[in-house]
């Protein structure tokens, strides 16, 4: 089945099938199948040189990705090449090399290529791995900014090696809240549940930080089963000024969810609609009013307000309104409303044709080109974010 795609020299599907190789216990023919693309560089040459390393190769690995260390990718898979080959030194050097001493980004877009802040997370895991910590330390201490997709290096780094006490003062000045999350989790983790939730409630030095915060004690006080303070508490937060955000109510709705309280959700909602002057509710919240109403046993008369709203031709409504009619055991209604919107919906259609037992279909659907421009997701003008749920 791949070889048809495999022959036009589309990576997505070379890659695929040397997996398939390697998985097969034939590494040597993955190897060969891959070898030739990795010559053009990037995530081709990553996996490449990925895939000699798990398969005893690791020297030949560190020396294809050393010349590539300006690309970040690459020198990411350099560092943990370098770790399996014991080379952790020779990947230092050469990060080293790429921090200059009189310069700081000040943005993630400031260098091209391997810029500076990433040159020194880099080279912070490389000394962490040598069991030099506090040189690790150091070096994280100088870049403009240590956290990536919602974690801290720094935070982690002290929490792995037990230095909570570091890790309480960098909480407290850390502006993201990053920090004292990881804080609240090592002390959730050692059994020390009010402590963790003393750290979501200190106010931080942002409203980010505040919000985020406010979420999290809410997921915690829920997971060790307070979920009516967790509801109090989310409440509070989506009832201040400015806080009605569509994350926040999103994650407030969930807990009345998870709490057999959906009803009062709905309820909530109610008075949001009716605070927006009579205006036609916004999907992004009507969608959340569905599935309360699921929850309360009123599948059928979700999906009638749901083909009433004036957003059901949408791609983004047909998805929601598919997703209830299957869930409600009605595959071929749910087929019926993607079919018009199947350029935008098109995984998710084909899905449903599998169930049916309908694969030719499906196939075809998947092999299709994107003919249209999807429609994007309607974006609130008022005071809800397009942030999401965390």
């Amino acid at each position: 089945m791949l070889a048809p795609y495999v022959a036009t020299g589309w990576w997505p599907a070379v890659q695929a099938q040397a997996e398939l190789l390697e998985r097969s216990g034939r590494p040597e023919e993955a190897i060969t199948l891959a070898q030739p693309y990795a010559e053009t560089g990037g995530c081709a040459l990553e996996f490449f040189a990925r895939l000699l390393a798990r398969h005893g190769r690791q020297d030949e690995a560190v020396t294809l990705l050393s010349a590539g260390v300006d690309d970040r990718l690459l020198a990411t898979a350099l560092v943990d090449v370098a770790d399996a080959a014991g080379r952790h030194e020779d990947a230092a050097v050469l990060l080293a090399a790429r921090i200059p001493d009189q310069h700081r980004c000040d943005s993630p877009w400031c260098c091209r290529g391997l810029d500076i802040d990433t040159a020194i997370g880099l080279l912070a895991t490389v000394r962490e791995r040598q069991d030099r910590v506090d040189e690790a330390i150091a070096l994280l201490r100088t870049r403009h900014g240590t956290s990536f997709n919602g974690r801290d290096q720094l935070a982690d780094l002290l929490a792995r090696h037990d230095r909570i006490e570091e890790l309480r003062s960098y909480a407290a000045s850390e502006y993201l809240g990053h920090a004292a999350q990881r804080l609240a989790e090592m002390l959730e983790e050692r059994g020390d549940v009010e402590g963790a939730i003393a750290v979501y409630q200190q106010p931080g030095d942002s409203s980010l930080h505040r919000r985020h915060g406010t979420v999290h004690l809410a997921q915690l006080l829920a997971r060790h089963g307070r979920g009516d303070e967790a509801i109090e508490v989310m409440r509070a937060l989506a009832d201040s000024p400015g806080g009605a955000e569509d994350w926040i109510v999103d994650a407030l709705c969930t807990l009345y969810a998870d709490h057999g309280r959906s009803r009062d959700g709905i309820a909530y909602l109610d008075s949001l609609n009716r605070g927006s002057g009579g205006e036609e509710e916004e999907w992004l919240f009507f969608r959340m009013r569905l599935l309360l109403m699921i929850n309360c046993g009123l599948t059928d008369e979700a999906i009638e307000h749901a083909r009433a709203h004036p957003d059901s031709d949408t791609w983004y409504a047909a998805w929601t309104i598919a997703e209830l009619l299957a869930d409600a055991g009605w595959i071929e209604e749910a087929v019926t409303v993607l079919e018009p919107h199947a350029s935008a919906n098109r995984e998710l259609l084909a899905g449903y044709l599998i169930e049916l037992g309908r694969i030719k279909d499906a196939v075809a659907l998947l092999q299709q080109r994107t003919s249209e421009p999807v429609t994007p997701t309607p974006v609130w003008s008022g005071t809800f974010s397009t942030e999401p749920p965390v």
